[in-house]
Formats: structure tokens, C-alpha cells, sequence
């Protein structure tokens, strides 16, 4: 008699496939619609750029087949790009503490990992690769890369099952890019998903990273990490240190200074990921999914339109560049 998996586990993988379908009607539908199969803006580098057309030869992929000039010449033709035919995709995920925190129904948590499972499952579709190295209080599980469906569920199965990080303490960023560049030895897009809540030291490995690989910087955020509203009398706790504070939201001039406090630190994480030379993506707990994928990629084809003379961006679009 076989022995039946523990329940934790069947609901943990019935969960992510619940999930899987839900954002590939939801989501992945919608974008098949709204992008018509130009994923190249979105995510660039990917070898999806045509270069020729050349007769198949025995051990091509039958994939990239071109069936209208197959039909049309009588003899199988196979479309060439100019680069790799299949690329790889690696997620960093940083899982600390604070991405555990959440003012609405979604964590950032959450947010992250249908981030992922979006991405993921496009990426798969399309023949390509994909991994994933997990950050909690330090670099602890690799998930190398493969396609298919099956592995996508797999990568949002261990996602989902994952526990809550007890460890308290500091995020170190760094430890997870300087890890990704040692094991990612081979072009990919790498897309570094985190709040970007850490030690300082994480500018430096993130540039050294990018100019070996198309980074993509995935940044979670939380309204109310912005801006207080008058809540009167309120505990606060540090998610990374536990410290724990008891805080008067009514009083307009501590939520000006916290509101200041917090504007500065945007504007200096912007400029640091500028500096690095990376795209930034903002997903915020109250944020539409669809809706910021698509503005990612409308400021991605806008870039690309500017570096081949174009014109300038508009100014609803700078901050973000």
C-alpha cells in the first residue's frame, strides 16, 4: 500500500495550481491581448529578433519552423535569430521579513510571487528558461532553470509552502547578487524582486551584474510605507529587527516627517538603481497587475525609440526613468 503525501503538502501544490490558472485566465490573457506577442519590449535581450530563414536541418527545433514560407517554398524552413534561440530567465527573490508586510488584503509577499508566476509561465510558453534564488535571512534554495509548466507550478509551489522567515535581523542584499553573479555564468534576464529594505552595499554588485546580464529591478512596495493616515494611537513593529514603537498618527507634523523621511528614501532608491543601469518596475500592494506590466513596457518601447533618435519622454513617464 503506497503511502499518501502529508495534507500540507497536496493543498500547498493544489494552491499553486489554483493560483497558476487563475492568473492565466486573469492576467496572462490580458497581456497576450495587450502586448500581441511583442514580448520583446518587456523583456529584452530574449533572441526573439528575426535575422534569416534558412533550410532545417536535421536537429533544429522544430519550434521555429516557419510554416507560410515551409508551404510556400515546398521545403521546411526554419527561422534564425541573433541570438541564443532560448534564453534564460533567473528571479532573485528576496523573502525577509519585510515582505511579509501588507496594509490591504496582498503582501508584498503575495505580489510577488503572482509577479513571478506571470512572468514565469510567459517566459515558459515561449520555449525559454527559468530559475529562481530564494533570499530569507540569507541565500538558502536554488531552483536552477527549466521549462515548462510543471516546473513553473513547481517554482510557485515552494513559493507558497514556504514558511514565514522567523530569523530577525537586517537584509542583506548584497549576499544575494553576489551570489546570483557566481552561479549565473551564462546571459540572462535576472529580475531582482525585493522591497530593496537593506543594509547599504547592494548598488555596487547590482551594476557589477548588470553589465553582464539584462537586470530588471522588481521593486514591492505598500502605501501606507509612504504616506500615515490618522489612525490615532498605533503600535508599529520593525519587521527586520522586531523593535516595536507606539506611534500618535494624529499628530499632522509626525506624519509630515514621516512622510518626508519616506519621499527621500524614494527619490534616493531611484537614483541608486538609475546609477546601476538597470529598469525598474514599482508593484504596489494596491496595484493592478496588468496595468503595471503594461507601463513598464510602454516605457521600455519609449527608451528604445530614444536611443534610436525618437524624441524625449514624456513627462508623466521621467520619474520612473
Amino acid at each position: 500500500m503506497k503511502n499518501s503525501p502529508p495534507e500540507p503538502v497536496k493543498s500547498a501544490a493544489a494552491s499553486a495550481e489554483q493560483l497558476l490558472r487563475r492568473l492565466e485566465w486573469t492576467v496572462l490573457r490580458r497581456l497576450d491581448g495587450l502586448l500581441q506577442g511583442d514580448y520583446r519590449t518587456l523583456l529584452r535581450g530574449a533572441g526573439m529578433d528575426l535575422a534569416d530563414l534558412r533550410e532545417y536541418q536535421h536537429h533544429d527545433d522544430v519550434r521555429h519552423i516557419d510554416w507560410n514560407v515551409t508551404a510556400r517554398l515546398q521545403q521546411p524552413h526554419v527561422r534564425v535569430f541573433t541570438e541564443d534561440r532560448e534564453m534564460s530567465a533567473w528571479f532573485l527573490l528576496d523573502l525577509s521579513p519585510s515582505m511579509d508586510f501588507g496594509s490591504s488584503e496582498l503582501r508584498k509577499r503575495n505580489v510577488s510571487a503572482e509577479f513571478v508566476a506571470v512572468l514565469a509561465r510567459m517566459l515558459t510558453r515561449h520555449g525559454n528558461r527559468v530559475g529562481a534564488m530564494l533570499y530569507g535571512s540569507g541565500v538558502d534554495a536554488v531552483i536552477p532553470a527549466r521549462g515548462g509548466r510543471h516546473h513553473v507550478l513547481h517554482l510557485l509551489h515552494t513559493l507558497q509552502a514556504r514558511p514565514e522567515t522567523s530569523i530577525l535581523g537586517p537584509t542583506r542584499l548584497h549576499e544575494l547578487l553576489e551570489s546570483a553573479a557566481n552561479l549565473v555564468r551564462r546571459r540572462s534576464t535576472v529580475f531582482v524582486v525585493s522591497d530593496f529594505i537593506t543594509e547599504p552595499g547592494w548598488e555596487k554588485p547590482l551594476g557589477q551584474l548588470a553589465r553582464r546580464h539584462e537586470v530588471v529591478a522588481v521593486r514591492l512596495l505598500d502605501p501606507l510605507e509612504l504616506d500615515l493616515p490618522d489612525l490615532g494611537l498605533i503600535p508599529i513593529r520593525d519587521a527586520e529587527t522586531g523593535e516595536q514603537l507606539l506611534v500618535d498618527t494624529h499628530d499632522a507634523g509626525f506624519r509630515k516627517r514621516f512622510a518626508r523621511i519616506a519621499a527621500q528614501r524614494e527619490s534616493e532608491l531611484r537614483q541608486s538603481l538609475a546609477r546601476a543601469g538597470v529598469d525598474t518596475l514599482e508593484l504596489s500592494t494596491d496595484d493592478n497587475l496588468v496595468d503595471a506590466i503594461m507601463r513598464f513596457t510602454d516605457l521600455r518601447k519609449r527608451r528604445s525609440r530614444l536611443s534610436g533618435g525618437a524624441g524625449a519622454l514624456p513627462s508623466h513617464l521621467k520619474h520612473a526613468a
